[in-house]
């Protein structure tokens, strides 16, 4: 991957930088709100996305990076558990989606994915986050996931 395309891979990031209301709506409860924060660090190398979560989710800190041979990007997750998580992160400006298959710093005990879609605004993300038992179990939802921009 050459410089250019590094640079475009790290810009179409940029439509999430900002602030967001997070709403969750998790099974048999109603819809939680919550604040996320994406902003660049270190030269805009990094995405850092800081969560403060609605209940029954924990507060987190993600940091996206490229990996620049590749061009894909990864998420680096950490949150107030003390979870520690990689997902395999794909953006392209209007489809969000986050893979976690493989065992990394947590055990693997079911498989995560989330799939937002960007408003043709980009001023909202509608998600959701599913899980599977095993690599051969179909997905089901866990909850859904919304981002409003806030500013």
């Amino acid at each position: 991957m050459g410089a250019t395309a590094e640079r475009e891979a790290l810009e179409r990031l940029r439509v999430l930088v900002g602030e967001w209301v997070v709403e969750a709506e998790f099974p048999g409860q109603g819809a939680a709100a919550g604040r996320s924060v994406f902003e660049w660090t270190l030269d805009g190398r990094f995405l850092v996305q800081r969560t403060e979560a609605p209940n029954p989710a924990p507060d987190s800190t993600s940091i996206v990076s490229l990996e620049p041979e590749a061009g894909a990007y990864t998420q680096h997750y950490f949150d107030a558990r003390g979870v520690v998580r990689l997902y395999a992160m794909t953006f392209d400006g209007e489809v969000w989606q986050l893979l976690r298959e493989k065992e990394d710093f947590s055990p693997l005990s079911f498989r995560q994915r989330f799939t937002g879609r960007l408003s043709a605004d980009g001023d909202t993300i509608h998600g959701v986050w599913e899980q599977s038992q095993d690599g051969s179990a179909p997905w089901e939802t866990d909850f859904a996931l919304t981002y409003r921009r806030s500013r």
